[in-house]
């Protein structure tokens, strides 16, 4: 009961409940932003719009003064917060190809692993620009790669005897931890 009342409770989270610095979430804001603009132009109070939209009353009277200076388009978001990233989206497309080839056509033959300090390295080469490792990990973010969750399995991975080893041995192990 605890969980589903908890379930209940964030499906209604609405524009003022935390976090939301994802594209989804200022999708999601926006949305409530143009209801907003909606409820304004029916004649409803700024009070009345935060009860019904669940957002602060302060929130709906600035939205109610930018909607009276600008319409429903001056309640349009702003995009993500900050400067604007240093790579261009048409340079992350370049540098997710690059990355797809794999450390060794950028020259590294030691290992099959990108690094964040070589992903810099190529960064520089590829757009003759300096960013710092952050940057490097916010390029990595915006492209879809995690530190986690590498994008290629290993050369060496052998899926056949994976698929035996699941099947004939996993159980066996299995078995015996269960005591």
């Amino acid at each position: 009961s605890r969980l589903v009342g908890l379930s209940a409770w964030l499906k209604v989270m609405r524009y003022g409940d935390g976090g939301g610095l994802n594209q989804a979430a200022r999708v999601r804001r926006e949305q409530v932003r143009r209801e907003a603009a909606g409820l304004f132009a029916q004649g409803v109070t700024p009070v009345e719009v935060a009860k019904r939209l669940e957002v602060s009353e302060k929130s709906a009277y600035v939205w109610r003064k930018l909607w009276r200076a600008g319409g429903a388009d001056a309640l349009v978001s702003k995009g993500a917060p900050g400067p604007d990233p240093r790579l261009s989206d048409a340079q992350l497309v370049k540098l997710k190809a690059r990355l797809e080839l794999g450390p060794v056509a950028a020259g590294y033959g030691e290992d099959q692993r990108w690094t964040l300090a070589r992903i810099r390295t190529l960064i520089g080469a590829m757009f003759k620009v300096r960013v710092s490792v952050t940057t490097t990990w916010e390029a990595m973010r915006r492209i879809g790669y995690s530190a986690q969750m590498p994008t290629h399995r290993a050369i060496e991975r052998d899926e056949e005897a994976i698929a035996r080893w699941r099947r004939y041995q996993w159980p066996a192990v299995k078995e015996s931890r269960a005591g």
